[in-house]
């Protein structure tokens, strides 16, 4: 399973100072983001969501910090976002087509219920349980 352990708001007990804190939550999460893609595009949904839960709570944390209004600000975080916005909408153009597949075969399958549908199933259902009924 992949695992990123992310950096915590509170980047002083690093060593790092606030703002250099501020830029490696955005440097993590124009990662993670890359990972996602990874994920998605492999179909494997446990790891993309996961990554997702480990995204989220990273931006809690870059909520948390002051610095990271400060450092949006710079023109190497504008840079960084501009890289980060098309990995962003392909993320959601394809979560939300996976979504879309899912619901669709979800569907599918429910449509191939035949539990009340049709009574002869039951029928042989029962009959095959109790071995009264023989084909």
């Amino acid at each position: 399973m992949f695992k990123v352990i992310a950096m915590s708001a509170d980047g002083e007990k690093k060593g790092r100072s606030p703002m250099e804190q501020a830029k490696a939550n955005f440097t993590l999460y124009y990662t993670l983001t890359q990972e996602l893609l990874k994920f998605i595009d492999k179909n494997d949904v446990d790891e993309f969501l996961e990554i997702e839960q480990q995204r989220g709570d990273l931006v809690e944390r870059m909520k948390a910090l002051p610095e990271t209004e400060e450092y949006r600000q710079t023109a190497e975080c504008q840079e960084l976002v501009q890289k980060i916005k098309p990995l962003d909408m392909q993320v959601i153009y394809k979560a939300k087509a996976w979504l879309n597949r899912s619901r669709q075969q979800n569907a599918t399958v429910h449509a191939y219920d035949i539990r009340g549908a049709n009574t002869l199933g039951n029928i042989l259902s029962k009959g095959c349980s109790n071995n009264s009924f023989i084909l």
